[in-house]
């Protein structure tokens, strides 16, 4: 028997559209799920866009105030796709309002919000899934369950990148992506929160860190209207870019692996070059998000010019046989949101976590907070 589950989403930029389209698509790829989503409620603060959505996806209702999705009785799952600023109070709002929340990574500014938010869960009995997509790539799951293993012996260090250009135009808008009060730490909840969480799916908890920061475009013309994604401005009043464009990292695992992660927003030449090269005893395995379905392997005895092989992933990886019947089959990052909604009703309907949580989330924002305050101090910081 297939249950309706009436679903709100919450901000309607770019992701909250994609998290949209993912609960349409959840009947097609996992009919199986005991739970179908009904698209009952949009808001978006910005006139005439949640219009535009109900509109166009179906939404029975919309509204530019989140606030009546939170006391509408009917809803009982909302995804939190707001800006990073909004994520605390709405994501806290919504738990006491007894509602599942599916919330976009970093879930607000600082570990404290996140810690807010996951309390506000665990105290109300709902579930919580954070918007770490790249953990859900099949070949992922494929490299862990390979580490996990022993396949490439004992881990001894890993490289994890995020390097993307979405920010490297100088006429980027100022929006509150740049601001400290809105937008956080910059890169670090962006991007660098995606490589600590790969980090701890692949290799365990971080045990200290130590990192250094830049700001390499200070300056960028402020939005005239309402803005999506990332904007071109020119012709406004400059402001400035108050947090980070760049971080690298050095990390300590509790495991004794060492550990490298950089992320840049600003890289000019690079698009969604994210990845990682994890390395042990015996071999190693890398992977790299542009060749979503691929690993890179190296595992044997020779350890001196041992070779490495691509291996395709298939259907006995993750959730591929949702999508693909065969390996080599192309999956794309939609997918990967479609997977996360997957995980997120189907905890609703078993009522325990599947997939990604609201811990995961707070432990991935003590460490960027680590990182903030290791770049100030000059000095390693221990998250223990």
């Amino acid at each position: 028997m297939v249950n309706t589950l009436a679903v709100a989403v919450v901000g309607f930029g770019w992701m909250g559209r994609v998290h949209t389209q993912a609960y349409a698509r959840l009947p097609h790829h996992f009919p199986q799920l005991s739970v179908r989503p009904e698209l009952l409620a949009v808001a978006d603060e910005a006139p005439g866009r949640a219009e535009e959505a109900a509109a166009l996806y179906g939404f029975a209702a919309a509204t530019r105030d989140w606030r009546e999705v939170a006391a509408d009785p009917r809803i009982h799952a909302v995804s939190i796709t707001a800006p990073n600023f909004l994520h605390r109070e709405i994501g806290v709002a919504m738990a006491e309002a007894g509602k599942h929340i599916w919330i976009e990574k970093p879930v607000g500014l600082t570990a404290d919000d996140a810690r807010a938010v996951a309390c506000a869960v665990a105290k109300a009995g709902v579930q919580g899934t954070v918007g770490f997509n790249y953990r859900n790539a099949p070949a992922v799951e494929a490299a862990r369950d390979l580490i996990a293993s022993g396949g490439i012996g004992t881990v001894t260090h890993a490289r994890i990148r995020l390097f993307s250009d979405y920010a490297a135009h100088p006429d980027g808008a100022l929006t509150w992506r740049y601001e400290r009060a809105r937008g956080g730490s910059g890169v670090l909840g962006d991007l660098a929160s995606h490589g600590v969480d790969l980090a701890r799916y692949l290799l365990g908890d971080i045990a200290s860190l130590t990192a250094d920061t830049a700001v390499f475009l200070p300056e960028r013309a402020r939005p005239t209207g309402a803005t999506a994604g990332h904007t071109l401005a020119t012709g406004g009043e400059l402001g400035p870019v108050e947090n980070e464009d760049y971080v690298n990292c050095l990390l300590r695992f509790a495991s004794g692996a060492r550990g490298v992660l950089e992320a840049c927003r600003v890289s000019v030449g690079e698009q969604n070059n994210y990845g990682f090269e994890v390395h042990g005893t015996k071999g190693a395995v890398s992977w790299d998000f542009r060749r979503m379905g691929e690993l890179a392997v190296s595992r044997g005895t020779t350890y001196q010019d041992q070779p490495v092989s691509t291996v395709y992933v298939g259907p006995g990886a993750g959730e591929f046989a949702a999508f693909q019947p065969g390996a080599a089959n192309a999956m794309g990052y939609d997918d990967l949101k479609v997977i996360e909604a997957y995980r997120f009703l189907r905890s609703i309907a078993v009522g325990t976590a599947v997939g990604t949580t609201l811990g995961d989330a707070v432990a991935s924002a003590v460490a960027l907070d680590a990182m903030e305050r290791s770049a100030r101090q000059g000095a390693w910081v221990s998250l223990a």
